[in-house]
């Protein structure tokens, strides 16, 4: 059996957790905790950057980020089903999942600045910066959320906006309209949206 080295707050272990019950493979994978702030947790030497998630092979070989296992597990499920085969749309589908990925990042930015900085050392300049991205970024998906097959930008975008549920009180609900309802759309259809859901 697999094993995913993640925890249940983390965004990009979400989305490897639905690419797996998409794929049809969750019963193949065995979902272990990892703490990225602890010296002694050996993710450290499985990843030596230290995050998650980590897909660990039956053979031992270790695959990370997320990106990179996700394209693994469409691989194992044949191609064609996570990301899209075909070239037109397999960017179009690669390029709509980097921009969910960046939403995250700079949402994470956001949070860290707050979590590892004391008040009078935040920069709220630094903060905006991050702010303004994931902003400029969900007004291009909510002109043209992904549509279709639930593929790899399906799932990177419902995660990105499961986690500014979660960190930002969804406060992004107020101003992209488009993609209240696409959201719940894509949470009817994957059951696993749900069933990956952490409430802090």
């Amino acid at each position: 059996m697999m094993i995913l080295r993640s925890s249940p707050p983390s965004p990009f272990g979400r989305k490897i957790k639905i690419a797996a019950a998409l794929a049809g493979l969750r019963g193949k994978i065995e979902v272990v905790m990892a703490d990225t702030t602890d010296p002694a947790d050996v993710l450290r030497s499985q990843n030596p950057l230290g995050k998650i998630p980590v897909l660990i092979l039956e053979d031992g070989t270790t695959l990370y980020d997320s990106r990179v296992i996700l394209e693994y597990l469409d691989w194992l499920a044949g191609g064609n089903l996570l990301i899209p085969a075909e070239p037109k749309a397999r960017f179009a589908a690669l390029t709509q999942a980097a921009l969910a990925d960046g939403i995250l990042d700079a949402a994470i930015l956001q949070i860290y600045e707050e979590r590892f900085r004391t008040p009078e050392r935040r920069e709220p300049k630094w903060i905006d910066y991050q702010s303004e991205k994931v902003a400029r970024a969900l007004a291009i998906f909510d002109a043209a959320p992904p549509a279709g097959h639930r593929d790899v930008a399906h799932i990177g975008l419902a995660c990105a906006l499961g986690y500014l549920d979660l960190r930002f009180g969804g406060k992004w609900r107020d101003s992209y309209k488009t993609l209240v309802p696409w959201l719940a759309a894509f949470e009817a259809e994957v059951p696993a949206f749900a069933a990956t859901r952490f409430v802090a």
